[in-house]
């Protein structure tokens, strides 16, 4: 698996360096899943972001950027009849489903697949709102996050400039 080390040797020392547990609980308690620690340990150290001119990631202590806010918004639109045909699964946070976590800036939503079994690893997945598209990388977060840095095709045919970097989001 990736590790936070890694992606900064690509994405370069973060900013963010997010350290209180307490916003993380409160939307794990509300959700009732417990995030990866990949994508945890990735959106602590560089907070609410823009990656590459392509990759929203948001932080649930953030006034603003708000993870939790971001997530509930985007599954109420995924519970949409219309929005639902897109997905082979359901939106939501319970196992087996979607859990909306990321956007791009073409139409895209990046989705985390909770496991059925604790045991069992996550996988991250794209839906392309232009053409419909849906594509499930059986990958951990971090595996995926530095795919994409080093421009490899995981965002549904949107790829990442030949220099990774980030923009801090206010």
């Amino acid at each position: 698996m990736a590790t936070l080390e890694d992606i900064q040797a690509l994405l370069g020392e973060p900013g963010f360096h997010w350290s209180d547990p307490a916003p993380w609980t409160r939307l794990e308690q509300e959700l009732e899943v417990a995030f990866p620690t990949d994508f945890r340990a990735v959106t602590d150290a560089y907070g609410p972001v823009l990656i590459s001119g392509g990759l929203y990631l948001y932080h649930p202590g953030h006034p603003t950027r708000n993870l939790g806010e971001e997530i509930k918004e985007s599954m109420e639109f995924w519970l949409e009849e219309d929005s639902a045909e897109f997905l082979p699964g359901g939106a939501g946070s319970r196992p087996g489903e979607l859990l909306p976590v990321a956007t791009g800036t073409s139409a895209e939503t990046i989705f985390l697949r909770i496991p059925y079994e604790p045991s069992t690893p996550w996988a991250v997945g794209v839906q392309e709102m232009d053409s419909g598209e849906f594509v499930l990388y059986e990958m951990a977060f971090g595996d995926w996050l530095l795919a994409y840095l080093r421009g490899e095709d995981v965002m549904a045919g949107a790829s990442a400039p030949e220099r990774p970097f980030f923009e801090p989001l206010n």
